[in-house]
């Protein structure tokens, strides 16, 4: 979903996941190349036919969020990355993960073990 979008376009709405609902000057200071407010304002009318921001009327002008939740929004790039990336299979991308390891301290792993505790509990729940 997200990933379909141009790389300008992507990275407005990665700063709207990243820091919130932003106005038009808001975005411009976030962007590390800066743009012109009336490009960035273009960008955003775009992504709103496009569907993937809203805007509302504040004090500071519109504020521009995201239209999908971030967690959907996760989760479908996650899904396009086991895709492309590991032939479609979710053990193999958490074999990955694991696979770095030495970069995950003793909390992170706790913390995948504990979720995947909790997969196999709510799959067994679910039979």
């Amino acid at each position: 979903m997200l990933p379909q979008l141009p790389p300008r376009e992507r990275q407005i709405v990665d700063l709207l996941y990243q820091g919130g609902s932003r106005t038009v000057s808001d975005i411009c200071a976030a962007l590390p190349d800066p743009l012109t407010g009336s490009a960035v304002r273009a960008m955003l009318k775009r992504l709103e036919d496009k569907g993937f921001v809203r805007r509302e009327d504040s004090d500071r002008g519109f504020v521009y969020s995201p239209t999908v939740p971030d967690n959907q929004a996760r989760r479908t790039a996650l899904s396009q990355i086991v895709r492309t990336f590991f032939k479609g299979s979710p053990v193999s991308a958490a074999s990955a993960l694991v696979g770095m390891a030495e970069d995950l301290d003793t909390q992170e792993l706790d913390e995948l073990e504990a979720a995947i505790a909790r997969a196999r509990k709510a799959r067994e729940g679910g039979k």
